[in-house]
């Protein structure tokens, strides 16, 4: 069965920090690129940031560029998302999902939710 499990959403005041997990099973997470989305009360989904399999490459939405960053380590099958300096509009439910060669994203987990409020 395949699965991917997030973690470490919390309640933090504005400027403060999270660090979500991501880990998988069942699946080769070594070989996808690995996405973090997110979705905000009453939004659509917004993509947030990926790597790539091996790690070398990262991707950001302009609006986290500087305040998150992503990491993975393929010996655990988990991927992370440091995110610093949060804002009360970073308040989502945070998906990890692996996305395939062909674009696809073919397993998504359940979100961990991130409360920035005062």
């Amino acid at each position: 069965e395949v699965q991917l499990v997030e973690s470490g959403g919390d309640m933090v005041q504005p400027g403060g920090s999270v660090r979500l997990s991501c880990v998988g099973s069942g699946f080769t997470l070594s070989t996808y690129d690995m996405n973090w989305v997110r979705q905000a009360p009453g939004k659509g989904p917004e993509w947030v940031s990926a790597i790539a399999p091996g790690g070398g490459s990262t991707y950001y939405t302009d609006s986290v560029k500087g305040r998150y960053t992503i990491g993975r380590d393929n010996a655990k099958n988990t991927v992370y998302l440091q995110m610093d300096s949060l804002t009360p509009e970073d308040k989502a439910l945070y998906y990890c999902a692996g996305e395939t060669a062909a674009g696809e994203y073919a397993y998504w987990g359940q979100g961990t939710q991130v409360t920035v409020s005062s």
